[in-house]
């Protein structure tokens, strides 16, 4: 199994990157196919529904999107120690965690449902539909947790064409079963949740063939290895620090989506279709940011501090001209994505007063996405998750304080506050990871 190497590039960056910008972009465009895809049925209700269940399984997967970064992270420093039984052992962990993770909930089905609706009571109609919804898509699970972490551990490698052919396969069949389904078939939303189910299980089965170098190794199914006290401790604690940060993170959100619902299906199915916006900016942030979780993963594996500070720069360049390209672009195009995205005249309209947000989004919230992903290659799992809990309790501070004022607009204010506290907290903590590299 090749490890990566070579001097630290701006065509080195764009190889990594570019693939998972590809990659990436199939799925925003998948969850906007599935919003207009429901929005043709001409009510706010579907979409509403689509938006709260599919926010509902986000939320709970996103639990365990720890295996993607922390798998990049440690599968990279790995690689810089040019530690080759490890990256491989490091893959059959992954695996195990996320075929138990993924068991148990199914198995919490009925639990997670009674949770998520205690919390965010919806209309009965967008509820019953949700309900359907997620008590289809989660068969699923197992699947689609192990895809981060193959994920995770594709881009450590800097294969991210690898990345690319698996989330192209499953998203590219996801658009096309969703439009056979629900437009041709008429299953509605039920008919996007099985769409899911069937493109998540093919594309595990792309991940594992794209890792089948892995697999080669003798050290993947070396039980004393895999199991190893001292690496299992570690990575418990890298896993368990980006646990408590992507809670937060995803409570961040969720709460965004619950809280809208308070203002009735019209602003709730507008809200829906603007996130689409800001997944579109994540998902082509992640292309730098991942190129950052490689490259400095690999230089703290290989205790080079200028490295660490090279990788960081170059990667953070080419994130703040993406969020300025984006941001551009939202103000010209936007009014014509939304039109695109639903056919209810009431909710496009809603949707407009709200676009100037998702304006401002890209170039508010770059540094929390780039300097995610330098944290994560260092494996500075406790600032990372120290920094979440003070950006966190700044976000329900401006919640409190906006939402009586403001409504709807209120709740966008406090959710863009929120990534420029995350910028602000991480980069405070920037010095420290850069003095840590050296060993």
């Amino acid at each position: 199994m090749e490890l990566a190497a070579g001097p630290l590039t701006h065509r080195r960056i764009l190889k990594i990157a570019v693939p998972v910008v590809l990659s990436n972009a199939t799925v925003p465009i998948l969850g906007a196919v599935d919003t207009g895809v429901v929005g043709q049925l001409g009510a706010a209700a579907p979409i509403g529904a689509v938006g709260v269940g599919a926010i509902t399984l986000s939320t709970v997967y996103w639990i365990f999107g720890f295996l993607r970064m922390g798998t990049a992270g440690l599968a990279a420093q790995a690689i810089g120690a040019r530690d080759e039984a490890e990256v491989a052992a490091i893959l059959t962990r992954v695996l195990m965690i996320a075929g138990a993770a993924g068991i148990t909930l199914i198995a919490l089905q009925s639990a997670i449902f009674w949770a998520a609706f205690r919390l965010a009571p919806a209309s009965d109609e967008v509820e019953g539909l949700a309900r359907a919804y997620m008590a289809v898509r989660l068969w699923s699970a197992p699947a689609a947790i192990a895809m981060y972490g193959i994920g995770g551990w594709l881009v450590a490698r800097e294969n991210t064409v690898g990345l690319f052919v698996m989330q192209l396969g499953a998203n590219g069949l996801n658009i096309a079963l969703s439009l056979w389904f629900v437009l041709g078939l008429g299953w509605g939303v039920e008919g996007v949740a099985l769409a899911t189910v069937i493109s998540e299980w093919v594309g595990l089965s792309i991940g594992l063939w794209l890792t089948r170098a892995a697999f080669a190794v003798p050290a993947w199914r070396d039980w004393a290895r895999v199991f190893d006290a001292a690496r299992l401790r570690h990575m418990a604690m890298v896993n368990t620090d980006i646990l408590i940060r992507s809670v937060i993170l995803m409570a961040g959100f969720t709460s965004f989506i619950y809280l809208g619902a308070d203002y009735g299906d019209r602003v709730l199915a507008a809200n829906q279709i603007l996130l689409q916006f800001l997944y579109i900016t994540a998902y082509a942030m992640d292309g730098f940011a991942f190129a950052a979780e490689a490259l400095i993963g690999q230089a703290t594996g290989a205790r080079s501090t200028g490295r660490v500070r090279r990788a960081a720069v170059m990667t953070s360049e080419w994130g703040f001209g993406t969020c300025a390209v984006l941001s551009a672009g939202f103000a010209i195009g936007g009014p014509w994505l939304i039109d695109v995205m639903t056919t209810a005249e009431g909710v496009r309209e809603v949707a407009r007063d709200y676009l100037p947000w998702m304006i401002a989004a890209p170039v508010l919230g770059c540094a929390s996405w780039m300097l995610d992903g330098i944290f994560i290659g260092a494996t500075r799992s406790r600032d990372m998750r120290n920094m979440m809990i003070v950006s966190g309790i700044f976000y329900l501070g401006c919640l409190v304080l906006f939402l009586p004022l403001f409504g709807n607009h209120g709740l966008w204010a406090s959710l863009i506050l929120f990534f420029v506290m995350r910028g602000l907290t991480l980069g405070a903590r920037y010095p420290a990871l850069e003095r840590a590299a050296s060993g």
